[in-house]
């Protein structure tokens, strides 16, 4: 298991810091904020498909150098820990699904957009990703496992999606199979693992399928995005969960297809006045090229 770093970061009092080249040519933000001194950057684990998504949407991964998260970030192993972070530090930072928000925190604007599903749908909204589902190229046919997909992708399944604050594949997709009817007779268990952004949905999906089919368990084990890909590949998991687009590597194994769509909302704690960010800002912050609340501000000294 990879080593969480939950170190909170040392006080950075920056004079006049300049924006080098590998910055993202942030433009300060504006507004008041009850946040002051240093950032608390609170990011994912290796291996996490929201920091995948998240690194690349924001210019934090560039093809050059990679992942420039700053070391001194707290890096958490599940959305849960994000939210719980961000809520009780007046001074974090941090990133969930969107679909996973709660009261606890704060969603920022990012570029003036609210992270809204009509927003992501709209294309207005840039920091989305899709959630997605995996089994193995060479695995056996299995009728739990391809029921329970099938149940996934009817009217039912992906009204679940709606009703959890995801983003439901359009009416007409070619991978809606419309009403449910339950297989009589159906028995046995299957496994279903990996991303912690994907889990919270995947319990409802298998938490209705199981009422329609008592004769079917249902494990969930919730890791990451790649342990989910990788225990799929290898059998481990008889469906895998990614919340990110499935790398090269992994569609050479892997029968990959998404079930739903999912923004990435940026939080603060709720007591931080500040309403709204840049894209460009957010990088500078998880590069380090930002450090406190009164350069996000633009009233640095």
């Amino acid at each position: 298991m990879k080593k969480i770093l939950l170190a909170v970061m040392s006080l950075v009092l920056a004079c006049g810091i300049g924006f080098a080249a590998v910055g993202c040519n942030s433009e300060n933000e504006k507004g008041g904020s009850d946040a002051s001194g240093a950032i608390i950057v609170v990011s994912r684990e290796d291996g996490s498909g929201t920091r995948s998504a998240f690194i690349e949407l924001t210019g934090i991964e560039t093809d050059e150098e990679g992942d420039r998260t700053i070391e001194s970030a707290m890096f958490t192993n599940s959305t849960n820990m994000v939210l719980t972070t961000v809520a009780g530090a007046a001074d974090a930072i941090g990133y969930v699904s969107m679909g996973s928000l709660n009261s606890s925190v704060k969603a920022l604007k990012v570029d003036g957009v609210e992270a809204t599903t009509e927003n992501v749908l709209a294309g207005t909204y840039k920091l989305s990703r899709p959630f997605n589902i995996a089994y193995a190229k060479n695995a056996a046919a299995d009728p739990i496992r391809d029921d329970f997909i099938k149940f996934i992708y009817s009217d039912e399944g992906q009204q679940i999606v709606t009703d959890q604050k995801y983003i439901a594949l359009p009416e007409g997709d070619a991978q809606r199979t419309g009403a449910y009817t339950a297989p009589a007779g159906l028995s046995g268990t299957i496994t279903v693992g990996g991303s912690s952004s994907v889990s919270p949905l995947m319990e409802k999906l298998i938490e209705a399928y199981e009422a329609k089919n008592s004769g079917v368990t249902i494990d969930l084990q919730t890791s990451d995005s790649t342990a989910g890909m990788t225990n799929a590949a290898n059998g481990s998991y008889d469906i895998g969960m990614a919340s990110r687009a499935l790398k090269e590597s992994e569609s050479t194994s892997l029968n990959g297809m998404a079930i739903a769509q999912d923004g990435i909302a940026v939080i603060v704690n709720k007591n931080n006045s500040l309403s709204e960010i840049t894209m460009t800002m957010i990088c500078n912050i998880y590069i380090g090229q930002v450090t406190t609340w009164e350069q996000v501000r633009g009233d640095a000294e």
